[in-house]
């Protein structure tokens, strides 16, 4: 089982390519799944990265903008033919039903699933979602229209028991719960056993953060400072930032730059422009400021 994996199913940008795909992701923690974006292709991506279709119960959007929610109509359509049955949540700015209700109404009538929109105001950092293993979180971005990153945020797992101890004190079964949740245990003779000599703390909880797409924007570091992985769109090489700033997207050493100074622990980038049939320039250049900088491609799996 996955403990907190990040597939990437395409990192291309606006222009098809026959190198990358449009843009898509899925967050895998537990194998409980949620899908970033929905481009062209992310059906058929699916398939080769063998990401289970049922397993997917949240899907968010960025923005409206083609390649990041023109896969999304087929996708559900396949889910639709495929038999399920449970509820599928579309998180995005509130133009995504705009977008989908029509196109829902001719081609996926009769569906034995409903689909919910849940409007996020990207202009606030705000709770979009959380279930019992993780909360998520709007990132406002700075693009030509209305556009949120999402940060992916594990919540706590609880104490591990150390058995031995608990035998030894003959713990009762009834009490375990209160014992992961970091209470001590009283035995019947009234000695209080602290709960550090019962259990061993669990690995801390991770985050995941996904910036695309957005011109450079400082304003993103207080919320993404110190995430385990960061996901940052660099559609441009520094040759090219005057198209960068016309068009509201980054370059690869600004990405670079905010993964520095938010001090995050790892960057992998994406969203390349179809100018560049080698990418070796935008990774050096990603490189010189923050060096490890992941070169993100379709059908890698980055453990957060």
């Amino acid at each position: 089982m996955a403990e907190f994996n990040i597939n990437i199913l395409g990192c291309g940008s606006a222009l098809p390519t026959t190198r990358h795909l449009a843009t898509s992701q899925v967050v895998d923690l537990r194998d409980k799944l949620y899908m970033i974006d929905c481009g062209e292709g992310t059906q058929v991506q699916m398939r080769k990265m063998r990401v289970r279709f049922g397993r997917l119960a949240h899907i968010f959007i960025s923005h409206l903008h083609g390649d990041h929610c023109f896969g999304l109509p087929g996708l559900i359509s396949t889910l639709g033919m495929l038999g399920r049955t449970g509820e599928l949540v579309v998180h995005g700015p509130k133009e995504v039903e705009t977008y989908l209700r029509p196109v829902m109404d001719l081609f996926c009538r009769g569906m034995e699933f409903e689909v919910r929109f849940n409007p996020v105001d990207t202009r606030n950092h705000s709770l979009v979602m959380e279930d019992r293993s993780l909360s998520v979180y709007s990132i406002p971005l700075k693009h030509r229209i209305p556009t949120c990153g999402y940060l992916f945020a594990e919540k706590p797992k609880e104490a591990h028991i150390i058995r031995e101890m608990t035998d030894f004190y003959q713990v009762p079964v009834r009490c375990m719960k209160d014992i992961k949740l970091g209470k001590d245990y009283v035995t019947p003779e009234g000695e209080v056993v602290p709960n550090s000599r019962l259990t061993r703390p669990a690995a801390p909880p991770k985050r995941y953060a996904f910036c695309s797409d957005t011109a450079y924007s400082r304003s993103v570091i207080p919320i993404i400072e110190g995430v385990d992985l960061l996901y940052h769109e660099a559609t441009f090489a520094e040759c090219d930032l005057a198209r960068a700033k016309e068009t509201f997207h980054s370059t690869a050493r600004q990405a670079a730059e905010i993964a520095r100074d938010a001090q995050v622990k790892r960057l992998v980038i994406g969203h390349y422009s179809a100018r560049y049939e080698d990418l070796s320039e935008l990774h050096q250049e990603a490189e010189a400021v923050f060096p490890g900088t992941i070169l993100g491609n379709e059908g890698m799996v980055i453990p957060v």
